[in-house]
């Protein structure tokens, strides 16, 4: 006993008639934008944390981030 398609259909049909097309269609473009930048920040601010983390490694080893090795300064 859930929800079927004939509940659904009702249920679209009603809330078209007390929103209206355009304003359902303003309503999903600003929903997926706002997705879309969530997602963009949460990648983005991974990538950063990956960066940091490949920096600090590198410090720490005394290689940078290409392999190579150096000198790391003592006097930290």
């Amino acid at each position: 006993m859930g929800i079927g398609i004939k509940e659904l259909l009702i249920i679209l049909i009603i809330i078209i008639l007390l929103f209206g097309t355009k304003k359902l269609k303003n309503i999903g473009t600003d929903l997926g934008s706002a997705i879309k930048g969530f997602r963009k920040s949460v990648t983005d601010d991974e990538d950063k944390q990956a960066a940091a983390n490949l920096q600090n490694d590198a410090n720490t080893t005394g290689t940078t981030i290409d392999g190579k090795a150096e000198k790391v300064d003592e006097k930290k």
